[in-house]
C-alpha cells in the first residue's frame, strides 16, 4: 500500500528544507512512500530551497506561477498523487512528521479517514501558548469543530488540523472549490456527507506567530470556514 504525502508550500524558505529532510527520514515500514511538493507561487526563495534539496530527485515537485491558496496547492498535489492514501503535511515546523505514524497506525482497510488532533485535551496556556494569538485560534478552532460536530453528526475536536489522512479514491472525483484555508472545512464536510467516519488521534504541535510566518488569520478565515460548513451541509 502506498501513502502520498502532499506538502503545499508558500513563502516557507526558512523551514521547507528541514521539513523535506524530516519527511525523507520518516519510516513507514508497511507502506511505500510518495512525496509531492507544490510551491504555490512563493515570492521568497521557497522554490529555490526545494530545488536545491538533496532529496529533490526522490520527490514530485510542482509549482504554480501565481499564488492561488493552500487548497489550490493541495488539489494540484491530489491530481498527481498515486497513493492509496493521501496525508497533508505543511511546509513549516508546527507539526512533527513522526506523528504521521500515528495516523497510518489507524489504517485498517481502504476506507479509513484519520485526523491528527491538537485539541483533544485542554492546553496549558503558559509561555508562548499564553499569547492572545494562540488563545484566539484555540477558541475559534474549538467553535468551528463544535459546529462541524453539530451539523454533520460526528464529534470532532480539531476540524482545522493540517494532518488529514484519507483514501485517494475518496477525493479524486470530489469537486473541491476552495482556494485557501477553506479547504479544511470543505473536505471535512464532504467526507462526512459521503459517509466516511473520521478517527482522531492525538498529535503534538508547536504553534508559531505571524512574525514566524503563520498565515491563517482567525478574523478573516474563521467566518469563511463557518460559511463553508453551513453551505456544504445543505448543498453538494
Amino acid at each position: 500500500m502506498k501513502i502520498s504525502i502532499i506538502i503545499p508550500a508558500y513563502n516557507e524558505e526558512k523551514t521547507v528544507a528541514l521539513v523535506l529532510e524530516k519527511i525523507h527520514d520518516l519510516t513507514l515500514p508497511e507502506y511505500e512512500k510518495e512525496v509531492i511538493v507544490v510551491d504555490d507561487g512563493s515570492k521568497d526563495n521557497t522554490k529555490l530551497e526545494i530545488k536545491k534539496s538533496k532529496y529533490i530527485k526522490s520527490i514530485g515537485f510542482y509549482s504554480h506561477e501565481n499564488n492561488q491558496g493552500k487548497a489550490a496547492a493541495i488539489k494540484t498535489g491530489i491530481k498527481h498523487a498515486t497513493g492509496d492514501y493521501i496525508v497533508i503535511q505543511d511546509a513549516d515546523t508546527e507539526y512533527d512528521p513522526e506523528d504521521i505514524k500515528k495516523l497510518t497506525a489507524h489504517i485498517k482497510g481502504k476506507e479509513d479517514v484519520v485526523y491528527g488532533t491538537r485539541l483533544d485535551h485542554f492546553p496549558d496556556f503558559k509561555g508562548d501558548l499564553g499569547k492572545g494569538l494562540f488563545i484566539a485560534h484555540y477558541i475559534g478552532n474549538r467553535f468551528l469543530s463544535l459546529i462541524t460536530s453539530m451539523l454533520y453528526g460526528q464529534w470532532l475536536t480539531d476540524m482545522e488540523t493540517c494532518y488529514k489522512l484519507f483514501p485517494r479514491k475518496a477525493v479524486e472525483d470530489m469537486q473541491l472549490h476552495a482556494h485557501g484555508f477553506a479547504f479544511e472545512p470543505e473536505i471535512t464536510a464532504k467526507l462526512l456527507k459521503a459517509g466516511y467516519k473520521i478517527t482522531e488521534v492525538s498529535i503534538s504541535t508547536k504553534p508559531r506567530d505571524y512574525e514566524e510566518g503563520k498565515k491563517l488569520q482567525a478574523w478573516k478565515d474563521g467566518p469563511i470556514a463557518l460559511w463553508t460548513l453551513l453551505k456544504y451541509r445543505f448543498v453538494s
